[in-house]
């Protein structure tokens, strides 16, 4: 089968998801399939006539995810300004050659429902949520008011636009959360005034709305769902400060344990919310929803994730393996339902 590997583009979590196709398009090379790794934004210049059956390393050159995040204005400066718009040269014309395209991007414009529609659009098979549930689930702010819709537990808080006055505020500590980004980009814990204002100065880097919640101290844990069906819990302690963007996915900076060593009635809540919210924002083929335990077992949902994480210190896989699926098999069930979701629709 011919697939496409989207990835890289121009988001803050370029690197990771640039981390998840090199994997992705690595997996399916190994079971025989004729796999192109592309970077959404960069794209390939040139002839590219029969690039499926070329013999070449299209992840060779791909590096390891750095602590800092990646410098978006030197990634477009690669690119000829000859080429107008978001996707790179090709792009599109080796998409629609592809059987499907396995979305392997994280942030905006890959996981905000962007994509999705122009692929719909153009009858692109694709991986993943379609446009409504990525966009549902890609803003922190949407998302929190359908759980409070629904009667999910979550923490307390608000939404804040930029300029706008705060008519209550949330008690200290609080975190803030840029509103549309991923991988903990844009996440501050505040302490106190000093801090909150440093916290909404960074936050309002990524957008013009940010998320404040209530800060709840305890154990942290995410659960992957698959076709509507909740994997293991897998529950992620950092071996200093919370699980940011440093310590989601530099090796050894955190311990994962799946499946979580918990009580089995904790693991079962957390699945059955996870199945819940996949229901709520119309999320299809598979997600990763993230939770807190506060200290006396009380479980809160934080947000989904419609494009999860490939790399090597991913959960989803992590997850999946505990479930007796190795990182292969995931790819091509995530590929399979692909085609399923089309046949259906």
């Amino acid at each position: 089968m011919k697939i496409a590997v989207l990835a890289g583009g121009i988001s803050s979590e370029r690197d990771v998801s640039l981390s998840s196709g090199g994997m992705i398009y690595y997996a399916f090379r190994e079971r025989g399939h004729k796999a192109v790794l592309l970077d959404v934004y960069l794209g390939i210049e040139g002839e590219t006539e029969g690039i499926f059956d070329l013999d070449t390393d299209w992840a060779a050159q791909i590096g390891g995810i750095r602590e800092e995040n990646p410098d978006i204005e030197a990634v477009k400066a690669q690119r000829s300004s000859v080429y107008k718009g978001f996707f790179g040269p090709n792009v599109l014309k080796i998409c629609r050659e592809a059987d499907c395209v396995f979305l392997a991007l994280h942030g905006a414009n890959g996981e905000d429902g962007r994509i999705q529609a122009c692929f719909d659009l153009l009858g692109i098979p694709y991986t993943g949520a379609d446009f409504a549930g990525s966009c549902l689930a890609m803003d922190k702010g949407i998302t929190k008011d359908l759980f409070r819709a629904y009667g999910i537990p979550s923490p307390e808080g608000i939404r804040l636009k930029r300029g706008e006055s705060e008519s209550r505020r949330i008690p200290y500590p609080c975190i803030v959360k840029a509103c549309c980004c991923g991988s903990s980009i844009g996440v501050s814990i505040a302490e106190n005034e000093e801090e909150y204002q440093q916290a909404k100065a960074e936050a309002f880097r990524y957008g013009d709305e940010v998320l404040v919640e209530q800060y709840i101290r305890g154990r942290e844990f995410s659960v992957g769902v698959i076709d509507g069906r909740a994997l293991p819990v897998i529950e992620m302690a950092p071996l200093e400060g919370f699980y940011d963007y440093r310590n989601k996915y530099q090796a050894g900076a955190a311990v994962e344990t799946c499946p979580a060593e918990i009580e089995p009635e904790k693991a079962r809540e957390m699945q059955e919310i996870s199945e819940k919210v996949f229901s709520i924002l119309r999320l299809k083929s598979y997600a990763r929803m993230d939770f807190i335990m506060g200290s006396q077992g009380e479980i809160y949902c934080l947000e989904a994730n419609t494009l999860p994480g490939m790399t090597p210190t991913s959960l989803l896989p992590q997850e999946a393996a505990a479930a007796g699926m190795d990182f292969g098999e995931l790819c091509e069930e995530i590929l399979r339902l692909a085609f399923a979701e089309k046949e259906g629709a």
